[in-house]
């Protein structure tokens, strides 16, 4: 049995120093952060999928062009990352504007088309996949099953959904992309088991994470699930020598101290060179025990899916 780590990565301009969106942080992705963690896929013929933003790949189009010109997929992390645009907020017709604008921008850039989704902060509804369905989209990766948030993300109470959804992609239900149904679309869930398997995750308690890859991994071997972990080009930057201003994105104070000011300072552990360090000896996890390392797209026509 060919066993699958999907290694996927979310190209945005958050600032993850500043808890905000900069375009300053933005280019430093361009300059630094890419580079470095493009290096590392080519290291070990690694092949990934980036959920890029409109809004980041307009400001910077050479990003989109040495994902393409490194043999990587390309996929909508929608417009922006702006907090009111959410797709767990946005009514049905506003979310297929914004599907659909990214899905032009990155094609006209990057010369592929587009058809994998990953929603800014996972935040879906049950209308998303219809909307993508409508705009022509094949892939969805926004749903992460089993995954506990600790309300430490905006769109947390929506995400509680996570927790009855099916672990091995399935096609969706056209009005529910939370469930398992006969659409068109594919939903394949990133990893979690109860905290979520991401670059946060691992910068932050790479022992545990550890421990869960390990448990992951016997999961895998049983079941067949691919591996799908999430990371983001701007955890390989380092913005520490700046003056720290920790934005507040919400009036209210609980949601603040949660979402800003707790997760702030959990996410700005061993970032820059730190985080590749760390993230290399991840990946050597899954060269060693022979996995196939590839984009989701690869991985939906392998499996016939």
């Amino acid at each position: 049995m060919i066993k699958y780590a999907l290694l996927t990565n979310d190209v945005e301009t958050t600032s993850i120093w500043h808890n905000d969106l900069r375009d300053e942080t933005g280019k430093k992705v361009l300059e630094d952060g890419m580079p470095l963690l493009l290096d590392i896929y080519n290291k070990y013929n690694i092949k990934s999928t980036f959920f890029v933003t409109a809004y980041i790949a307009k400001l910077y189009p050479n990003i989109v062009h040495m994902i393409v010109n490194n043999g990587h997929e390309i996929a909508s992390h929608g417009k922006s990352h702006i907090q009111k645009n959410g797709f767990d907020i946005m009514p049905f017709q506003k979310q297929k504007e914004h599907l659909d604008y990214s899905k032009k921008v990155l094609e006209d850039i990057s010369g592929q088309e587009v058809i994998s989704f990953r929603a800014p902060a996972l935040r879906v509804s049950s209308l998303t996949a219809r909307a993508l369905i409508e705009t022509g989209f094949k892939i969805d990766s926004s749903v992460a099953s089993q995954r506990f948030d600790f309300f430490l993300s905006f769109g947390s109470k929506n995400k509680i959904r996570f927790w009855f959804s099916p672990r091995l992609p399935y096609r969706t239900k056209v009005n529910n992309i939370f469930s398992k149904g006969n659409s068109e679309l594919l939903e394949i869930p990133l990893s979690a088991s109860i905290l979520p398997f991401m670059g946060s995750t691992l910068r932050f308690m790479p022992e545990i994470t550890k421990l869960q890859q390990k448990l992951l991994n016997w999961e895998s071997n049983i079941t067949g699930k691919p591996m799908v972990f999430d990371i983001h080009p701007n955890e390989f930057i380092d913005e520490s020598n700046e003056p720290r201003i920790i934005k507040r994105r919400s009036n209210n104070i609980i949601d603040y101290l949660l979402k800003d000011i707790i997760r702030s300072h959990i996410k700005t552990k061993n970032l820059g060179y730190k985080a590749a360090s760390i993230y290399e000896k991840f990946i050597l996890f899954y060269v060693k025990k022979e996995y196939n390392c590839t984009t989701l797209k690869t991985y939906k026509e392998n499996m016939n899916l």
